[in-house]
């Protein structure tokens, strides 16, 4: 028989660090908001993309060419804590948040590489 504390803790552990995250250019300061229910995995990917010269955001790939990836921060911004339903989809949670990050910090034309939907 399964321990239910047992598994829900189980299901914690394994679940990787979800939630909003920037990347700054550490020489004229723009950021690029997004979300993502993999931090790690997201960081890796962008890294991987910037690196060979295939992230689909021109701008923030020129200046990353330019500057040199030593230049950039990968930042979490915010987190969100698991819940103890597994299939709880934390897509919307995610996007609520990032909304209300990108309000707070503009990443916006020569603030950041963040595009205004619309």
């Amino acid at each position: 028989m399964i321990d239910k504390k047992e598994a829900k803790k189980n299901y914690k552990q394994t679940l990787q660090p979800m939630g909003v995250y920037q990347i700054k250019n550490l020489v004229n300061g723009k950021i690029l908001i997004g979300n993502s229910k993999n931090l790690t995995g997201k960081f890796n990917s962008y890294k991987f993309q910037l690196n060979s010269g295939t992230h689909m955001n021109t701008d923030l790939q020129a200046d990353y060419k330019t500057y040199g990836e030593n230049n950039f921060a990968f930042e979490i911004l915010d987190k969100l804590e698991p819940k103890d339903d597994p299939a709880y989809d934390f897509t919307d949670d995610l996007k609520v948040l990032e909304e209300l990050w990108i309000e707070k910090l503009q990443p916006f034309g020569a603030k950041g590489y963040n595009k205004k939907a619309g």
